[in-house]
């Protein structure tokens, strides 16, 4: 049993560390920063914001993508990404939570 518990916390540990590692670069802080300020951006478009080239952004929207964190939808040849805050606001709660739960309880 005790063993189960340690692997299910080593896994939601790896999904916090996937999760804080997506949030490391600065660059990918502005593009959810540009989208929270913006409902919905091209790629074209959060280059053009964020001074950085359009290649740039594509690899940095990435991570972000791949854990949920910007939704993206294509329109022909254009790239729409906007923010998941629900998704970010699980991670969290999910960590905030793990915190609490680990700290000794004040009596």
């Amino acid at each position: 049993m005790a063993v189960q518990h340690h692997r299910a916390r080593d896994e939601e540990l790896r999904e916090m560390a996937r999760y804080f590692y997506a949030l490391k670069d600065i660059l990918r802080l502005r593009i959810l920063v540009a989208l929270a300020e913006n409902e919905e951006m091209t790629v074209s478009e959060l280059a053009r914001a964020l001074h950085v080239s359009q290649p740039l952004v594509s690899f940095h929207l990435r991570p972000l993508r791949v854990l949920g964190l910007v939704q993206v939808r294509r329109t022909g040849r254009e790239v729409y990404c906007s923010l998941n805050l629900s998704e970010i606001e699980r991670h969290q709660t999910k960590f905030m939570e793990m915190l609490t739960q680990a700290a000794p309880s004040s009596v």
